[in-house]
């Protein structure tokens, strides 16, 4: 049964697992499993074949058991395979190694027969395991529903010879062990393979936050917690340090699930008030309780201590880590469903006004008040929201205010009427059907006010709008937005890159996707790429911009995959009022933007400790605006859609 209910959350990471230690012989396994599933764990991680079996010529696989004691559905649902740990294809012992490569093949080839969803691999015997991946490669290249998942220790600690000391005095160069390393290393082995997974062993010492980190970004699926990892409260049951907590709450954020491993090391016998459902009276009737049942209680009470999933996030669920193409919205009309959803953000509207409250402040004085009406025009005018949010700010501070709403949507500007005349607006606003870079207003403007942001700042082109439209301000006219800066950091996302690279070519590397990012690992704080301040009256405007950033990981992150740059804008709408996605300073319940996602053609690795240098161009042509951007160090990348063969946005 599930750890329990958390609204909005319909993750795996509400279910927990159990790993099967002894081979379970003749009827063990479906008695193993009932026992299990009574005891409210909803799975077996359990071994598929006898760990003493070699491969002898004739001999019959001595499985654990036969496919008719499960139904399909249980083998499905309750099983997840585990393959001899004894298999060792990178020995130097060639009969092991033959050995290992047949049985691997055969286990695999039985759980693919049982429609198991996935199997756990042990992990690499030693750092060099080429041989292991070409022939784990080789099987998922046959694989069409099963998964693998790798197992890695989680570790990241000095050299591992028994006598430490003596080694790092002998041999300076001895260096740490990370078992990330391994990861890293079979899955570039095996192609990225969109069906190669990790299940992390969890034990009782963890490397630092920034270290642990790194692994938000990969595809993990399973946590197996070492009952060793537990520590013991006063009261007698487990439970885990607070790094420990941190790093579980983290992986049930991110869809992973927990199995249970190790054997009992707490002697408790009655069940824990309020824990999982079930009658606290023991009875001779009831049947024998899981020796692991204390712990996966634990696990429970974790799960259930979390808060709930904010409205925000349940609203934006379904958008996790799925690509999109920004909008083109000169080039393109929006529909009414799009106009909605950007019209639900009250957050941003509430900005909005309060900007504009500020400006009419400063534009009319209190004496001028009665005498006074101010000018302000909304380019890009939609729907509305921004003409409701400017005469709500006129009324909230006693101004007269006179608007132009500019919208080049002909389905829009239907909707406009039927606003205006609804509200009974039609003496203070006139709507205006043009594009704003080709209409000649009939007054200067005293406020201008555009919603023409996109994820990246000014990446739905902002600055070529407001540069057409700033003919119609006056010399001390205010824009609203004033200013806007884009942000860029590098992240490891494992799964957006196997998603652009299943479209098997180049272009799709080259585009820039808005994103709700969720399983990347951030691995340095963002650094602000571009600028542009309105209104701009220089003699000598350029949109075009070029910049290089450095960015230092922290020293005990360890290596790192690079898979692209992350990008979020923050914008100043006037004076002190702002919005914005870039992390440290976004703007809460705002859901207008996803974070923009800037892919590499190939991932990057970087080593410990070494800068990451990144080059990014903004560049202008007659008809389109596109980036390009290139990795410089720790290796150079291909500069990525060179003349915008890929990816632009259209004037």
């Amino acid at each position: 049964m599930p750890l329990g209910q958390r609204a909005g959350d319909k993750s795996d990471s509400r279910y927990c697992g159990v790993e099967v230690l002894d081979f379970p012989t003749g009827d063990g396994l479906p008695a193993v499993l009932t026992h299990s599933l009574s005891s409210a764990f909803d799975f077996l991680l359990a071994p598929l074949v006898d760990p003493e079996y070699r491969p002898t010529p004739g001999a019959v696989l001595p499985v654990a058991a036969s496919d008719l004691v499960l139904s399909p559905s249980q083998w499905s649902s309750h099983i997840v395979g585990k393959i001899s740990e004894w298999i060792d294809l990178d020995s130097e012992d060639e009969q092991l190694r033959l050995d290992s490569e047949l049985t691997l093949k055969q286990e695999i080839a039985w759980a693919t027969h049982l429609s198991l969803q996935a199997c756990v691999i042990p992990p690499p015997k030693r750092s060099t395991c080429a041989n292991y991946a070409r022939v784990v490669n080789n099987i998922l290249q046959g694989l069409t529903n099963m998964q693998l998942w790798l197992r890695i220790p989680l570790e990241k600690s000095e050299s591992m010879d028994e006598d430490r000391g003596k080694v790092n005095n002998n041999n300076p160069t001895s260096e740490t062990v990370d078992s990330w390393e391994w990861w890293n290393s079979f899955r570039l082995l095996c192609e990225h393979s969109s069906q190669l997974y990790v299940a992390l062993d969890i034990l009782s010492s963890l490397p630092s936050m920034n270290s642990l980190g790194r692994w938000f970004g990969e595809p993990v699926r399973a946590a197996i917690l070492q009952t060793d990892a537990f520590l013991t409260n006063a009261r007698g049951y487990p439970c885990l340090s607070k790094r420990h907590q941190t790093l579980l709450t983290g992986f049930f954020n991110h869809s992973v699930q927990v199995i249970i491993s190790g054997r009992s090391n707490h002697n408790v016998s009655q069940v824990s008030e309020g824990m999982l459902s079930g009658d606290e009276n023991h009875t001779e009737d009831t049947p024998t309780r899981h020796a692991l049942s204390p712990y996966l209680e634990y696990m429970a009470y974790l799960y259930q201590r979390m808060d709930p999933l904010p409205e925000q996030e349940r609203f934006e669920i379904n958008y996790r880590d799925f690509l999109q193409s920004p909008l083109q919205p000169l080039m393109d009309n929006l529909e009414a469903q799009t106009y909605e959803t950007f019209e639900k953000d009250t957050v941003k509207y509430t900005q909005y006004q309060r900007a504009i409250a500020k400006a009419l402040v400063d534009k009319v004085s209190e004496d001028e008040v009665s005498t006074t009406r101010t000018v302000l025009m909304v380019v890009g005018a939609g729907r509305g929201p921004l003409v409701r949010a400017s005469l709500q700010a006129a009324e909230e501070t006693g101004r007269k205010l006179k608007v132009y709403a500019v919208e080049k949507n002909p389905n829009a500007v239907i909707t406009l009427h039927s606003l205006i005349k609804l509200e009974g607006w039609e003496s203070m606003v006139t709507i205006i059907s043009s594009d704003m870079r080709c209409w000649d207003a009939p007054e200067k403007a005293d406020i201008l006010v555009s919603e023409l942001l996109g994820s990246f700042g000014d990446n739905e082109l902002s600055p070529e709008c407001l540069d057409g439209a700033q003919r119609f301000l006056k010399p001390d006219g205010i824009s609203i937005p004033s200013s806007y800066t884009s942000f860029v950091q590098p992240v490891t996302a494992s799964k957006l890159h196997n998603d652009i690279k299943a479209h098997k070519d180049i272009a799709h590397f080259e585009t820039a996707y808005v994103v709700k990012l969720h399983r990347v690992a951030r691995l340095a704080p963002p650094q602000e790429v571009f600028s542009f301040t309105h209104p701009n009256f220089s003699p000598k405007v350029s949109n075009q911009r070029y910049t290089k950033l450095q960015f230092e990981l922290p020293q005990d992150t360890g290596s790192c995959l690079v898979h692209g740059f992350a990008g979020y804008f923050d914008a100043v709408l006037y004076k002190d009022v702002h919005l914005g996605i870039e992390p440290n300073t976004c703007t809460p319940n705002m859901f207008s933007w996803f974070p923009i996602f800037f892919p590499l053609r190939k991932p990057i690795y970087v080593p410990s400790e070494s800068p990451i240098e990144v080059h990014f161009w903004r560049c202008c042509g007659a008809t389109k605006v596109w980036y390009e951007w290139a990795l410089v160090a720790p290796s150079p990348s291909p500069i990525h859609n060179s003349n915008g063969r890929s990816y632009w946005v259209g004037l």
